[in-house]
């Protein structure tokens, strides 16, 4: 797990060439690719709706999502293991834990999608300005309200590590 500012991701270049690549992109002018009209984020629209960009097909690509965080009770546990995550809110806040999995429940596998349930090990506070990387193998708890439930925006890279 990678948990820093946006100023302080040339650090964490060399890892993968896909992450230096969506490194390269956590700026201003790429965000924009993933603009909405205004009404969609402040009135009654579908807040699950997603705009996904991809970079190198499904090696590496980018989503928005806009979505209301939830009471903690809502939220599970959730780890890959061919991609690592980067989660970078654009507006609003959400609490994020993390575990490894071999202290979870698992009840679900799909994919390259795993769901748990259990006990955090850490928890950080996502909010704009932050970026979190999680790789394979790090358990992520996600959408976490930081007390009353907010209409959130985040974007999320998917980087095919294996």
């Amino acid at each position: 797990m990678i948990w820093a500012q946006l100023s302080e991701k040339d650090a964490y270049r060399g890892i993968h060439p896909r992450l230096d690549r969506a490194l390269d992109l956590l700026r201003e002018d790429f965000f924009k690719n993933f603009s909405r009209p205004q009404e969609a984020l402040t009135g009654d629209a579908d807040l699950q709706q997603t705009i996904r960009v991809e970079l190198e097909g499904d090696a590496l690509y980018a989503t928005r999502f806009d979505y209301e965080t939830l009471p903690y009770e809502e939220t599970f546990f959730e780890a890959h293991r061919r991609y690592l995550d980067i989660h970078l809110m654009l507006t609003g806040r959400e609490w994020v834990e993390i575990a490894h999995p071999a202290g979870l429940e698992e009840y679900t596998q799909e994919g390259d999608f795993w769901g748990y349930h259990g006990q955090a090990q850490q928890r950080i506070l996502l909010e704009p300005g932050s970026f979190l990387v999680v790789f394979p193998g790090d358990a992520h708890r996600l959408k976490i309200a930081e007390g009353t439930p907010e209409k959130v925006s985040k974007l999320v890279f998917k980087v095919l590590l294996y």
